[in-house]
């Protein structure tokens, strides 16, 4: 059944009536965002992109860099950056610890016949390293102490016999070593100041400031790892799975978190992994809403700064595009799924700050102006790509393969065989899941525009959502039970079931009765139901056994927005469940391989599953873990109404 031409002229003429969007300041210029940011460029970290070993001072740029070299009987190798996640047989192995947003951190490394534990903290204003050998190397190795000034800060660096030292101005930090004498090597691979140091059996401190032991060292780090610990159980008590939860998020993101000096902030990306290949940073579209809300768990301005730096990058269309990379680059023609709303309102739920609203209110208004706008298709919406700059002569440009990326879900199976009409920019299918989070996207910023007192455009998005409500309606299959995608060129509902047809709960669309119809499917172990879940296609789908990308491993973001839909519906038991098995799953992955992982398999619940293609340190991840923090209670109820602004909630910065 296709939409009438009335309703379709109808919806195109309630966002035309709704005008253009006035002039406001942008959230990053807003006055109030400035000290949010001074506030997390102060101190040392794992600021540098480039190499989770290196240890940045901000905002002088100063930068101690841990690099190890390897001798052999015929020729010497140099690891000058680690990464976790890479896979080459000859690429270091990076197992991550503990991270949290105040600069302690701690992993173990394996490269050549090296084999070591670092960990790294703050002492007061200094920074203090101690770095153990897991078991002397087989072949003598040193580790090279570099120092350097990043992103072309200005200054000056020297050394003598046993120390580094950096000035710029009239500031001055000294770097001292101790557990080992430095040694003679003119032929280490780099061009500034630097320490060698026999690597073996025997640990080695690194701390500015001031001379201090190993002992010291120790006794520093160890405080630092004592106090993330204890501020995990305040949190969530004595429930030892939820506290494990607790690091492992604050962990997946901290290690993920960076300065960016093109735009001078410090922000979460998805990973550094994909930083390196997208020239410096990337922001994924729906990815960095997740991560601001999952920071929000315990720092404001960290949750804030996500926010606010993600719609800086908004295309000039007024759409956040699927990614923002370093390189200059942006999908400026086609967007992601349309959350961003949706985590606003739960980042405010976590720090109720009207400012923080008014910031952000235009850009997303923007946006989800621009959804029927761009990609209306008989009167419903369908993911697409359409023609816009292209200055990286991005070859994807108007095809199946862009709207599959638009989906957020690439290559899922419930875009096989569909094609792309370029006449209207979109693929030939009106997707139950978009239409459900656009639905949702405006509800949520229609709440948001009562708060800054925006009536007009509060009754905009409240009509936009109710419209979208009552054409939603026309994709219910009443035999089937679901609401289920339409091809709009042969007019045939289609059977891929995926955890996005889950979404009308979230939009509040469907009535009791048919809410519980939609639930049952949920606990079908024909479908979607077993020992792992949700896999992102049903369990007796023909694409289900590949479990590479979306056919049929567990996304996060699936699992979470599914959560968020059953909570919307009062669906108790059934969020509870789901609670249960995503903190089962996230919390056996991270202790047995520190994973975070961008997917699981839904057949043996691990990360490394060799069907999966899964990037094995990936910020979103850590959603598996915050749909226990939300059903235990560690953060605002979804479905309640907003607090009142005024009410800080107290959190790390």
């Amino acid at each position: 059944m296709r939409t009438p031409p009335l309703l379709i002229g109808l919806l195109l003429a309630g966002f035309l009536l709704a005008g253009p969007l006035k002039a406001a300041t942008p959230g990053h210029l807003h006055p109030d965002y400035a000290p949010v940011q001074e506030q997390l460029q102060q101190g040392w970290n794992t600021w540098n992109t480039r190499s989770v070993l290196s240890y940045v001072l901000l905002p002088q740029g100063f930068a101690v860099n841990l690099a190890f070299k390897q001798h052999y009987w015929l020729d010497e190798k140099y690891l000058a950056e680690a990464l976790i996640g890479r896979r080459g047989e000859d690429d270091e192995r990076v197992r991550p610890g503990l991270h949290s947003y105040d600069g302690y951190s701690e992993l173990e490394l394996q490269w050549e016949t090296i084999r070591v534990r670092v960990e790294a903290g703050r002492d007061g204003y200094d920074l203090v390293v101690l770095l153990t050998p897991l078991e002397a190397p087989a072949s003598p190795a040193k580790l090279i102490v570099e120092s350097a000034m990043l992103w072309n800060r200005p200054g000056a660096l020297s050394r003598t016999d046993q120390q580094l030292s950096a000035t710029w101005g009239d500031e001055r930090v000294d770097v001292f070593i101790s557990g080992a004498e430095s040694v003679d090597d003119p032929y280490v691979p780099t061009r500034t100041p630097y320490l060698a140091l026999p690597l073996d059996n025997m640990p080695i401190g690194i701390s500015s400031g001031r001379e201090r032991t190993v002992d010291e060292i120790r006794g520093a780090v160890q405080r630092h790892r004592q106090r993330l610990l204890e501020e995990a159980r305040n949190v969530v008590g004595d429930n030892e799975d939820l506290a494990e939860a607790f690091q492992a998020i604050r962990s997946g993101i901290a290690w993920n978190t960076i300065y960016e000096p093109k735009h001078d902030r410090v922000v979460s990306t998805v990973g550094r992994l994909w930083n390196e290949e997208y020239g410096g940073y990337c922001l994924f579209g729906w990815d960095n809403f997740f991560l601001a809300y999952m920071t929000g768990l315990e720092s404001r301005d960290l949750a804030f700064a996500n926010v606010i730096e993600h719609l800086h990058g908004a295309t000039e269309e007024g759409f956040i595009p699927n990614d923002n990379a370093g390189n200059g680059r942006k999908s400026w023609d086609h967007s992601q799924p349309p959350v961003g709303s949706i985590m606003v309102r739960e980042v405010y739920r976590q720090y109720p700050e009207k400012w923080f609203l008014e910031a952000t209110f235009d850009a997303l208004l923007a946006w989800n102006r621009w959804w029927p706008e761009k990609r209306l298709n008989d009167g419903l919406l369908s993911y697409g790509s359409h023609e816009a700059k292209n200055p990286f002569n991005e070859k994807h440009r108007r095809t199946m393969t862009a709207a599959g990326y638009e989906s957020g879900m690439d290559d899922s199976p419930m875009y096989e065989d569909v094609p792309f009409n370029p006449a209207k920019n979109v693929m030939e299918l009106q997707d139950v899941g978009l239409v459900s989070l656009y639905i949702a996207d405006a509800r949520a910023l229609a709440e948001i525009a009562a708060f800054i007192d925006r009536p007009q455009e509060a009754d905009e998005l409240n009509e936009r959502a109710q419209r979208f409500s009552k054409a939603l309606e026309s994709l219910w299959d009443n035999e089937i039970g679901f609401y289920l995608n339409r091809r709009t060129d042969t007019g045939e509902l289609s059977h891929r079931l995926s955890p996005t047809l889950f979404y009308p709960l979230l939009a509040e669309v469907p009535d009791p009765e048919r809410a519980r119809r939609i639930v049952d499917h949920l606990l079908n172990p024909e479908i979607f139901a077993g020992d792992y879940m949700i896999p992102s296609i049903a369990r007796n789908d023909p694409a289900f056994e590949r479990q590479r990308y979306w056919k049929g491993a567990i996304w996060p973001p699936l699992n979470f927005l599914t959560y968020l839909a059953l909570r919307q519906a009062g669906m108790t038991a059934e969020h509870g469940m789901l609670a249960e098995k995503s903190l089962d799953l996230f919390v056996k992955e991270w202790r047995r391989m520190g994973y975070v992982s961008e997917n699981y398999s839904a057949i043996t619940g691990t990360g490394d599953d060799p069907r999966l293609s899964s990037d094995r340190f990936h910020s979103w991840g850590a959603l598996m873990g915050m749909i226990p923090m939300i059903e235990a209670g560690h953060t605002g109820r979804p479905e309640d109404p907003l607090p009142q602004p005024g009410g800080e909630k107290d959190g790390q910065p």
